[in-house]
């Protein structure tokens, strides 16, 4: 069984404002257009279907938070790196779409 873990974006926010993702990395797997309109800083944008051919450039040796619009296509990422050996991975519940509401943005 791949595993990963979930985290509230209430709880994500928390860290990510606080600086506290311990030596994490936040893997944005929209489309350009997505992160054009919504994004936080000090993400890495990698459109999901990307994600195969860029595995050198995820490090395994850091936690993934990994995000989406709304935690659809975060989740199979984190299915399809975790099926790949990576180890560290965090899902964030909710996406962007959350992140932004808790902000007060309206995202959608």
């Amino acid at each position: 069984m791949y595993e990963y873990e979930h985290i509230t974006p209430y709880e994500f926010l928390r860290k990510y404002d606080r600086g506290e993702l311990e030596n994490g990395l936040v893997i944005d797997v929209r489309e350009p257009f997505e992160w054009d309109y919504y994004h936080l800083d000090d993400t890495v944008l990698m459109p999901l279907q990307t994600i195969p051919g860029k595995l050198n450039e995820l490090p395994r040796d850091r936690t993934l938070y990994v995000v989406c619009a709304h935690g659809v296509r975060s989740e199979t990422a984190c299915r399809y790196l975790a099926q790949q050996g990576y180890e560290h991975l965090i899902n964030v519940l909710g996406g962007m779409a959350a992140i932004a509401a808790a902000r007060g943005f309206a995202y959608d």
